[in-house]
């Protein structure tokens, strides 16, 4: 097949996809509701066309392609300054509490009756940047008819937690008395999705904001290693996509960016254009993969899941409360 039979073929769920983010991102920003959930749920009410006619083939590159171009972007939002400004025992506390709420997540899965790898999807979700991390690790784990269900449900119900725990974080740090730099640990290594991190933090004071986007940041990079490591697990045990590299592309696209990022070489005018098409493209996969995804299938869950990712975000947030404390 040409490139151009490729692209007419493509074009029609492309167009669909970006329509609907586009529909979402006016919700968002008129209304205030999360764009990733609004894009969902509009995605959703559009499944018919990820069923059957012109717009399938594009949809599903959309889902899949698209979304691995976005995470590969987020690296430009990072640099190796930022990371190591936190110094060696406050990376240590968040670095930690990623893989334990992994670990967590695991075994709660297995007491719960659930997949092993919903337990790894769902407290990477939570323990790295939401939505995001759901994607990028559902990339590599194995697929099955479940599969994008459960990453749908996980993107849904982290996105509501991360939007709850904006509000409700806030009110709490002052509560227990932390200070701006105590509240914006608190803050960025436990709510969930960036966007929610930032609000909460410049909420409360412009250092405490600044703080949890460089704590938050930490996490986001976390999804080299974890993906890393699922890759290399799987590929080992046999399971899960085969690629032809030991780290999927998009992961190693991520860490050239954050490289460049850190270099210096890209003007803040690129790196501005790089996080919004980031941002763009998850966006269009969110609603790609809402299109893919029947209620009545979300439905059929149950509450084991969602009891799952609740107790991993309670988890995370009383780990790092006695963390800080400690620090303290």
């Amino acid at each position: 097949m040409c490139r151009r039979q490729r692209l007419a073929l493509l074009l029609p769920g492309v167009i669909a996809s970006a329509v609907v983010a586009a529909s979402a991102a006016f919700l968002s920003e008129h209304y205030g509701a999360p764009v990733m959930l609004m894009a969902l749920l509009l995605g959703m009410a559009l499944g018919f066309l990820s069923e059957e006619g012109r717009a399938v083939a594009g949809i599903r590159f959309t889902s899949s392609t698209i979304l691995r171009i976005g995470v590969a972007l987020l690296g430009m939002r990072i640099t190796l300054e930022q990371i190591l400004s936190l110094g060696s025992t406050l990376m240590a506390v968040v670095i930690g509490a990623v893989f334990l709420t992994i670990s967590f997540g695991i075994l709660l899965a297995r007491l719960l009756g659930q997949p092993r790898d919903f337990g790894i999807l769902s407290g990477g979700s939570v323990g790295i940047c939401g939505a995001s991390a759901a994607l990028a690790i559902s990339a590599v784990l194995p697929q099955n008819k479940d599969s994008e269900r459960n990453t749908i449900f996980t993107v849904i119900s982290v996105t509501a937690l991360s939007t709850i725990a904006m509000i409700a974080y806030p009110p709490i740090a002052q509560w227990l008395g932390l200070d701006a730099q105590q509240a914006g640990v608190f803050l960025g290594a436990t709510i969930h999705d960036v966007a929610q991190v930032v609000g909460a933090g410049y909420s409360m004071s412009d250092e405490t904001g600044d703080s949890a986007t460089v704590i938050k940041l930490l996490r986001v990079a976390m999804l080299v290693p974890i993906v890393f490591s699922l890759s290399l697990l799987l590929r080992k045990n046999g399971e899960g996509p085969r690629p032809a590299l030991p780290l999927p592309l998009f992961i190693i696209f991520f860490v050239v960016f954050v490289a460049i990022n850190s270099s210096g070489v890209a003007s803040a005018q690129v790196q501005e254009f790089a996080g919004d098409v980031s941002r763009w493209c998850l966006i269009t996969a969110i609603a790609a993969l809402g299109m893919k995804t029947s209620l009545k299938s979300l439905l059929e869950v149950g509450w084991r899941p969602a009891t799952l990712l609740v107790s991993e975000t309670l988890f995370l947030a009383l780990l790092i409360l006695g963390a800080v404390n400690w620090l303290g």
